[in-house]
């Protein structure tokens, strides 16, 4: 077969092209792994990659004499880098905090997006302008994007940066998401969606009200 596959050009190129995808997309995805702490996961595409090197890619290296071979290694190489990188992507694993600083006095930020299932931590600073509402928001990678977009439909001038913490310990920010309430809006129609959520919210607190208020008269 190794035979066949070298006597037939077109055939080799293509070999050269998907190895050479597999084994760079296994090593993007174990260096990926490494850095975010994942090391059993981290340990088992090294396995894959050292499999995949040694039997696939040393056949590769083997017919890089030909100039078309070294055109498809490289191809294959910078695709492996963009297939294990957008795996990350949609795999989205851990969390990521994004700050963000907002002047609007006319909502409640921090507590509409609790109610949309952020952990939110807040307070207030002063910038050159006054008095600003500052705000810690964790969310899953999954809706980082999601999140910036919600923010900018609510307050268009927010001032917003994002980072990838490397571990979290202490706190209930990550007890307190709620991916169910995360998934189930658009920010496009986030407004409609805080309107509802603060109706039920004020019959719920008119029917506690009326429970007090027959339990008083009893």
């Amino acid at each position: 077969m190794l035979q066949a596959i070298s006597d037939n050009p077109m055939l080799m190129i293509l070999v050269i092209f998907v190895i050479n995808i597999i084994y760079v997309t296994f090593l993007t995805m174990r260096t990926i792994m490494t850095l975010k702490g994942y090391r059993f996961v981290a340990a088992a595409f090294s396995i894959l990659e050292t499999f995949v090197y040694v039997i696939g890619l040393g056949l590769v290296l083997d017919n890089l004499d030909r100039p078309q071979n070294i055109v498809a290694y490289a191809l294959g190489f910078g695709v492996g880098i963009l297939v294990g990188t957008k795996i990350e992507e949609q795999l989205a694993l851990g969390y990521t905090v994004v700050s963000v600083t907002t002047a609007k006095k006319t909502i409640d930020l921090p507590n509409d997006l609790r109610n949309l299932g952020y952990g939110v931590t807040h307070g207030h600073q002063y910038g050159r302008d006054g008095q600003r509402t500052v705000m810690q928001i964790l969310t899953p990678r999954k809706y980082e994007r999601k999140l910036i977009e919600t923010i900018k439909e609510l307050d268009d001038r927010a001032f917003i940066i994002s980072h990838e913490p490397k571990s979290i310990h202490g706190g209930f920010w990550t007890k307190g998401l709620s991916r169910r309430k995360m998934s189930n809006y658009q920010p496009e129609n986030v407004e409609e969606v805080l309107e509802e959520v603060y109706d039920a919210q004020n019959q719920g607190d008119d029917h506690s009200a009326e429970q007090k208020t027959e339990k008083k008269e009893i």
